[in-house]
């Protein structure tokens, strides 16, 4: 598969697609943006170990690579995520720790936001969650945008 060749190799991206967030090298958190940006949610879910979940703010945990880019093909489109600057961690069990900060901008809003990632060993994302960073009055002001 296509995705997962240009994963297991480490290759850059294609042209045009580049992220580059400061503090942050992992190839797979790099995808992760690219790939999200793109529109490819399928490439974005294979970024995923197979029990690997995506928290979103608000929602319950998406379980696997499937209900991933599904969930995402139903709530993300027409987004576009701004990575500015991030930090990795080492954890125990061979796991990274990256957290990321940034903004993202949807139709309607944009709101900063941190994206907290776990990869295994073999750099595949076992969580990422995502916390949306705004006050309860820009919250309620983005939820009256949507209406």
């Amino acid at each position: 598969m296509e995705t997962e060749d240009a994963i297991n190799s480490n290759t850059e991206p294609a042209s045009g697609t580049d992220v580059t967030i400061e503090g942050i090298t992992e190839p797979v958190v790099q995808r992760y943006f690219e790939t999200f940006n793109a529109g490819d949610f399928e490439a974005t879910a294979a970024l995923f170990a197979a029990d690997g979940q995506m928290n979103p703010p608000f929602e319950e945990p998406m379980v696997g690579p499937e209900a991933i880019a599904a969930y995402l093909e139903a709530h993300a489109k027409g987004m576009q995520l701004n990575p500015r600057q991030g930090i990795a961690e080492p954890l125990e069990n061979n796991q990274t720790q990256i957290q990321v900060s940034g903004k993202v901008q949807t139709p309607w809003f944009g709101v900063n936001v941190s994206w907290i990632f776990i990869l295994n060993q073999e750099q595949e994302m076992i969580s990422a969650t995502i916390k949306l960073l705004a006050s309860p009055q820009e919250l309620l002001d983005m939820r009256q945008s949507q209406s």
